[in-house]
């Protein structure tokens, strides 16, 4: 693993707009605006390198998985923040029926500089972002700087062949939507699900799309229709289980909720039970009942136990994204009160390569390794003013 420095092509930024990335800049707190999209350096792996961090993917997922059965098996839901019986009660028939219900994708965050094992940071496999850029400019910026060189990267291809094998479980004679919210102010939730939908059609599924605040309820028939009044019977949402099932229309969700074998009316996608993978408890669990894994951190979520006194700890809200919540502790600090549960993961600093502190974005398309996505950050949290670098394989 190297980071090379490069000079951007003429009129990078018209070109990686015309492939879907229509959010290439940053806006900082200032009012700057800075490149999000970043080809002034790339990454470049060793095929070994790749090959070696696929198998660790498919086996982390391996492992995720077995751990949302034990926590479903244990009846542990609290333990995710999720108390309500209806929605755990909801999440348990997902998993059951897990076999009979579409699901599409997920993305790991890893730690690795090339020397070690790679180390998971966490899972998110309800609402990941970033795909874009990881499937299309970056295979396009390859081909240019680096003709007949090799990338990490069959996103495009799996998103279409995952489409087309889970056909048969959709509702026949309907559209499939896909919903994006409208509070989405930079175009990267509307581009991901616009690009989602361009996977399904290329599957031959018919498709429609609207907001999330488009959708409606009808009283009558006590369905989610859309905004041409058609029911809804299936439905991918970039929009996080947590507020799915906590905002207005909650009740209605669970109500209507189709897990599998058409007990319900509308099928949600990514499925319910994802919450249980796209929550930082999970690391814990996993630590529980993987101790000492070589690609693990130690991870617990009753306080950070020896972590206090031996590397120190990060303390995850267990619902946060972009980083938001992520407190640093170094070893001897007084564990400070929260007011929200959290995961206390051990403190691994990201690797820095000339200054810039890197986190590789590792794809799965159901369950199997798909790409790779690697975003930079002045800072140890990769948050919103991160940027995104492309790879290639040399």
């Amino acid at each position: 693993m190297e980071r090379r420095t490069l000079t951007p092509r003429p009129d990078w930024q018209r070109t990686v707009e015309e492939q879907g990335l229509v959010y290439p800049l940053t806006r900082l707190p200032d009012g700057s605006l800075r490149p999000y999209w970043d080809e002034s350096a790339c990454y470049v792996f060793s095929l070994p390198e790749v090959e070696a961090l696929e198998e660790t993917v498919e086996e982390l997922h391996r492992m995720c998985l077995a751990a949302a059965g034990h926590i479903v098996a244990e009846d542990r839901f609290a333990d995710l923040g999720i108390t309500d019986p209806r929605v755990a009660a909801a999440v348990a028939e997902s998993w059951h029926r897990r076999a009979e219900l579409p699901s599409l994708y997920g993305r790991f965050d890893l730690r690795y500089d090339g020397t070690g094992p790679a180390k998971l940071l966490e899972y998110n496999a309800d609402t990941p972002t970033s795909l874009v850029e990881a499937a299309s400019p970056q295979w396009f910026w390859m081909e240019d700087r680096f003709p007949g060189a090799d990338q990490w990267n069959s996103l495009h291809e799996r998103l279409v062949d995952a489409w087309r094998a889970q056909a048969p479980l959709l509702p026949p004679g309907a559209p499939l939507h896909f919903a994006h919210s409208a509070a989405d102010e930079l175009g990267e939730d509307l581009m991901t699900v616009a690009y989602l939908k361009e996977t399904a059609e290329q599957a031959g599924l018919d498709t429609d799309w609207l907001a999330m605040e488009e959708i409606g309820w009808d009283t009558l028939s006590g369905r989610f229709v859309d905004n041409q009044l058609r029911f809804i019977r299936s439905i991918f949402k970039l929009y996080p289980w947590e507020w799915l099932t906590t905002d207005a229309f909650a009740g209605h969700v669970l109500d209507t909720l189709d897990n599998g074998g058409g007990t319900g009316s509308t099928l949600w996608i990514e499925p319910a039970w994802k919450m249980l993978l796209s929550n930082k408890a999970l690391l814990a669990v996993l630590w529980e009942l993987y101790p000492g894994h070589p690609n693990l951190l130690p991870a617990y979520l009753d306080g950070p136990r020896e972590l206090a006194a031996t590397a120190g700890w990060v303390s995850k809200p267990l619902l946060g994204r972009e980083g938001e919540g992520v407190t640093i502790h170094p070893p001897g600090s007084a564990p400070a009160p929260r007011d929200e549960p959290c995961c206390h993961q051990e403190f691994a600093p990201l690797p820095a390569f000339d200054g810039n502190h890197v986190v590789l974005g590792a794809w799965v398309v159901r369950g199997e390794s798909a790409g790779l996505g690697i975003r930079e950050s002045a800072g140890l949290v990769t948050d919103e003013y991160a940027r995104f670098l492309p790879h290639v394989i040399l």
